[in-house]
């Protein structure tokens, strides 16, 4: 899989990326100038985290250790989103490279990324994340500038952005998939649950995540195992 292919198919998401990032550009832009406001989303690659981040900046009370927490909590779903995916790539793919593009790692890459039917190659992986890392970052920086000047029904309406195009990258997989259609349909109930269950309302976002892929993951594997076709080679004999 060459750098090339992974450029392909990361466009769609950088265009998406960058119009998220612009509306959380406007919002920056109210408490930071726009180069810090660039540098955060040049330093981060999460959506939900940086608006929660910026929300405890714009608290008079909200404090560092807090804003480390949250955010924590928040972006757990991305080691399992790891975990995940380095069943999914190639040997030459080692600890070094992973670490060095682990930064790339988001909702939306990990759905394409781990939906290849070859393993993923470290050059692929890194072509995948280029323009949805320009894009975040150069919508950020053309929002902060912006600022005020679009109304906040456009800017709210492009947060929904991110949404749709998530579900586009999950729904073929459903379509052609019983197995994954269930997991899936699992894993919107849970949230709901979280959303409307009174007790279970006060578990943050992060661990609301996290059980909710947790809880989908096992019953499908529960349900829906994949078995291994053994194949014996001709030199094998019974004893």
């Amino acid at each position: 899989m060459r750098f090339s292919n992974g450029v392909k198919d990361g466009l769609p998401i950088g265009l998406g990326y960058f119009a998220v990032s612009f509306s959380f550009g406007i919002a920056g832009s109210k408490l930071l100038s726009w180069p810090l406001v660039t540098f955060i989303s040049m330093t981060n690659l999460t959506s939900a985290g940086q608006f929660a981040g910026l929300q405890i900046m714009a608290d008079a009370a909200g404090t560092f250790i807090e804003m480390a927490i949250a955010t924590f909590f928040i972006n757990l779903r991305y080691s399992l989103m790891a975990i995940s995916l380095s069943q999914k790539v190639a040997p030459s793919f080692g600890t070094f490279k992973r670490l060095l593009l682990a930064t790339g790692l988001t909702d939306e890459i990990y759905a394409l990324a781990v939906s290849q039917k070859e393993p993923v190659t470290a050059r692929y992986f890194a072509g995948l994340m280029v323009l949805p890392y320009i894009g975040w970052s150069s919508g950020t920086m053309c929002g902060a500038i912006c600022g005020e000047i679009l109304p906040a029904v456009v800017t709210n309406a492009l947060g929904v952005a991110l949404y749709g195009m998530f579900v586009a990258i999950v729904v073929p997989q459903m379509k052609v998939s019983r197995s994954t259609l269930i997991a899936v349909l699992i894993a919107i109930a849970c949230s709901l649950a979280f959303k409307y269950v009174p007790a279970l309302s006060g578990v943050t976002v992060g661990f609301a995540i996290i059980i909710c892929a947790l809880v989908a993951s096992l019953l499908g594997a529960a349900f829906f195992p994949i078995k291994d076709n053994v194949e014996k080679t001709e030199g094998d004999t019974c004893t």
